[in-house]
């Protein structure tokens, strides 16, 4: 059965002779790199601490806000909210959660010694304070539109972290399951936390198992051994699975974009019409089409089309290797000595394109991309290394030069933007810089009115399509197989988190 609503909520039925049947394997493709919700950066991270703990809120497939820790909130101006946690809440040992644990989350989460990556996302927050063991007050420096969409933020205890439990590998959580063990590089194994609020969730056991090759990972779940798989997946193996009727599926437009990030630090790549030459060699129909094979979309500007700020009058470059080899002439870079490739002060034109192994179709477009900047006269090279490898210790430290990769869990265009691309921002691993886009940028997430915040981001999205320190190459499809029968219902989003799958209590 296909759920046809985009971005919308897709409720398949189980059979009744498996409502005994209470463990699920999951299929993903990296490993986590923490399990402490303040410090995620990959999506298996996220979606499994997602799990282990329970926020504030939680947002429905339709990125509404709703009750979780907390049972209700006001906001009695625009600088200040205040949240009412649910009586008697327990982390899973038993241990109560109060209001401290709450301030003391999001104290460390916005204090820069402690380096969350995504601290940019929770800096408006001036002030967290405990009223009472109950309730939580949280003061602003100024409105700030997309706060509770970010505040499904895992909630820490105070007690562990400062007895000194490290909570990247033996976290202490009071969402719907709770870890058993984690062996690196293979499973992560979880269980039913009996503590949670609502109560235990219909399924007792997960597996997340990672299986970083994508038809690898396709070809263990049509073995039986994995009941569940999502993006990313090879087109070829979309295209078989989506028509085995032994298995259910939802096929939707996503909440991520695959792009390219220059490092504008890099001398190379600090000019902005150099940007824009290697922009116009990116051949996005044949990445799409060819490659992905029609999965994604072509993407037009770094806003998404579902996104309420979107607007198709906004465009990047497009594929023109004349045009890119003319902008590169204009820029100095011709072929003075007749051996092809492109110099300038006796420099050769040299660029390296990376990405990780796990992809093969980010694999393949690369070395796509390598054909085409060798045939524009740029001595292009590939750097294709692992997951851990790459981010961690090449992306994240701004070593790169043209990196391959792509963001998730856009809630809302300052989820991709600001952080991203404002000046000194957390993961700005690009070092872009400019003064306008940051104005921009700050009075999109400060101002309440959408119509404002629109025309905010729309002036952003147009210096950025020129400036170019992204260059979005396409918005991403969702794609979720599942065996059948399933034990629970299916509540799927388009975010890929995993609270869907295992029969939450109502």
């Amino acid at each position: 059965m296909l759920a046809t609503a985009l971005g919308g909520l897709a409720l398949l039925s189980p059979q009744a002779a498996l409502a005994q049947d209470t463990k699920i394997t999951i299929g993903t493709d990296v490993d986590a790199g923490t399990l402490d919700p303040r410090l995620t950066t990959d999506t298996t991270a996220y979606r499994t601490v997602d799990l282990i703990y329970a926020g504030l809120v939680t947002l429905t497939p339709s990125l509404e806000a709703k009750p979780d820790l907390a049972e209700s909130w006001e906001s009695p101006d625009p600088t200040t909210y205040i949240f009412h946690l649910r009586k008697g809440l327990k982390f899973s040992d038993g241990s109560p959660l109060t209001a401290d644990d709450v301030v003391y989350t999001f104290t460390t989460i916005t204090d820069p010694k402690f380096n969350a990556p995504d601290r940019g996302l929770y800096s408006p927050i001036t002030k967290v304070e405990a009223v009472d063991p109950d309730t939580v007050k949280f003061t602003l420096n100024a409105p700030y539109a997309p706060l509770l969409s970010y505040l499904d933020k895992g909630i820490v205890s105070k007690a562990a972290a400062e007895s000194g439990r490290d909570l990247a590998t033996n976290p202490l959580g009071e969402g719907p399951m709770t870890l058993k063990n984690w062996t690196r590089g293979d499973n992560i194994e979880l269980v039913a936390n009996p503590n949670y609020w609502a109560g235990s969730p219909k399924v007792t056991d997960v597996v997340v198992k990672i299986v970083g090759d994508n038809s690898a990972r396709a070809q263990a779940f049509e073995a039986g051994d994995l009941d569940v798989i999502q993006s990313p997946l090879s087109p070829n193996d979309i295209k078989r699975l989506e028509a085995d009727t032994r298995f259910g599926n939802v096929i939707e437009a996503g909440l991520g974009v695959t792009y390219i990030n220059f490092n504008t630090k890099d001398p190379l790549l600090a000019d902005a019409g150099m940007r824009q030459a290697f922009s116009m060699l990116i051949d996005q129909n044949s990445i799409v089409n060819d490659i992905y094979q029609g999965v994604d979309k072509v993407a037009t500007s770094i806003i998404l089309p579902s996104s309420w700020a979107f607007s198709p009058d906004i465009k990047q470059p497009t594929f023109d290797v004349a045009g890119a080899v003319a902008k590169f002439n204009e820029l100095g870079w011709k072929d003075t000595d007749g051996d092809g490739i492109l110099d300038k002060d006796g420099k050769k034109l040299t660029v390296t394109i990376a990405t990780h192994s796990e992809d093969p179709n980010r694999v393949q477009a690369v070395e796509l991309e390598q054909a085409i900047f060798q045939s524009a006269g740029v001595d292009a090279k590939v750097q294709i290394s692992d997951w851990p490898s790459f981010s961690t210790n090449y992306v994240m430290k701004s070593e790169h030069q043209i990196a391959l990769l792509g963001w998730l869990n856009i809630v809302d265009p300052d989820r991709l933007l600001f952080n991203q691309l404002s000046t000194g921002g957390a993961t700005n691993w690009g070092g872009y810089s400019n003064p306008e886009v940051d104005k921009l940028l700050q009075l999109g997430r400060s101002s309440l009115d959408q119509a404002a915040r629109k025309d905010a981001y729309q002036k952003a999205a147009k210096i950025l399509a020129s400036d170019l320190p992204y260059y979005i190459i396409s918005d991403q499809g969702y794609q979720l197989f599942y065996k059948k029968p399933f034990p629970v219902d299916v509540d799927v989003t388009p975010r890929g988190n995993f609270r869907g799958l295992i029969g939450m209590p109502k």
